[in-house]
């Protein structure tokens, strides 16, 4: 049975934070446990969640406090500590300076990947991709230990310990893989691969201040008090599913896959929750950005195949907020495009050919002004209802 910590904490205060992650390491087996994770001598690698350049504690990135009691930890075990992302947008040196990391490593010593160098790495576990081109940083750390910030996704539903490993694909790459992973069951295969590949070595989930709605970008702050720690990705991801409200975590298409295919524990009877309970932290009110119904064959049954076309949202314009940017544009993964820009009220909008559009949402997640969200039709609009009410 794998064991996760779940830690209530109610503010970024750095201290307080430092506080909460060592008591869910003690949940976890104390210093024993430490150096069993750390081993003398390791290297470890600090992989943030860094979607693109965003302020200090905003909420699309992993939050610099809960970066620093992480490092505060750490350094007690290992002189050889660095961190890293790639972006899905922006320059990653200027990721991490603007998101306030560069002045907390600074401070610490703790040296900057930018993930540009990579490698190819052979994976003959993989449930679907074999052959990866992966930062050579994460890959070649003794110790990987993943911060992700947990948010809602259009694509993956909510992103968390198992999705953050994306930013190990450097650059540009993370778009090819959208073109060739279309629907939410081969991306998350996908996802497992990678961090199979990885070798991911253990999870800290910032929960403290989750984000709802139209995530991973421009959705609205929820505080959910919760920090969540463990080695199993699947376990962390599962926990924190349920505490915003997927009460079957076999609704978000990665944990789906990881119990199909045995690859991690993610069923509650799989996991023991160390500290506070998942019924005393657990909201009805997170506004999820995929329903249940999206993923699920139990309301139509051997109809759902037929009607899943229906089921999925598409991208939608706001087209009040939309700056004429162009980003959705550079964006979008196909060639050619499924988005053209026209001119409408002085200004540049997209406007996407559905016909051939993949789904992917890299548009709508890296949207700067907010102005792309998720939007059901016809029996999808119903279900979604039905499934959030």
């Amino acid at each position: 049975m794998e064991q996760v910590a779940l830690i209530e904490c109610p503010s970024y205060d750095v201290d307080l934070v430092e506080q909460k992650l060592r008591e869910g390491f003690e949940l976890l087996g104390g210093e024993p446990f430490l150096r069993r994770l750390i081993p003398a001598g390791s290297s470890v690698l600090l992989k943030p969640n860094l979607l693109s350049v965003e302020a200090p504690g905003s909420l699309v990135v992993t939050h610099h406090a809960v970066f620093e009691a992480v490092v505060r930890i750490v350094r007690d075990y290992s002189e050889k500590l660095s961190f890293g992302d790639s972006p899905g947008f922006g320059d990653p040196r200027r990721a991490v300076e603007k998101a306030g990391l560069t002045e907390v490593a600074g401070r610490y010593g703790v040296k900057f990947q930018d993930f540009r160098e990579s490698l190819h790495v052979k994976c003959e576990d993989a449930l679907l991709c074999k052959s990866w081109e992966i930062a050579r940083a994460p890959y070649e750390a003794d110790v990987l230990i993943t911060l992700p910030k947990l948010k809602t996704h259009g694509l993956a539903f909510m992103t968390g310990a198992i999705k953050n490993q994306f930013g190990c694909v450097p650059g540009l790459q993370k778009a090819a893989w959208h073109t060739r992973m279309t629907d939410p069951r081969n991306f998350s295969r996908m996802l497992l691969d990678l961090n199979t590949a990885l070798g991911t070595h253990f999870a800290i989930l910032d929960g403290i201040t989750a984000m709802e709605g139209n995530g991973p970008r421009n959705g609205s702050p929820f505080q959910l008090n919760a920090l969540i720690m463990g080695q199993s990705l699947s376990a962390v991801d599962s926990v924190a599913a349920r505490l915003i409200g997927y009460s079957d975590p076999l609704d978000v298409p990665a944990l789906k896959e990881a119990h199909e295919s045995k690859w991690g524990a993610v069923l509650p009877q799989e996991i023991a929750v160390l500290g506070e309970s998942i019924e005393r932290l657990k909201t009805t009110h997170f506004k999820l950005a995929r329903s249940a119904s999206d993923s699920s064959n139990r309301i139509f049954g051997l109809m759902a195949p037929l009607l899943r076309g229906a089921m999925v949202p598409e991208p939608a314009l706001r087209q009040e907020k939309c700056i004429g940017c162009r980003r959705c544009f550079d964006v979008c993964p196909l060639k050619p495009k499924v988005i053209s820009m026209i001119e409408k009220g002085g200004k540049s909008m997209p406007r996407w050919n559905m016909d051939n559009c993949i789904r992917c949402f890299c548009c709508q997640e890296l949207c700067p002004e907010g102005a792309i969200e998720l939007r059901y039709r016809g029996i999808g609009k119903l279900l979604h209802r039905h499934s959030n009410s």
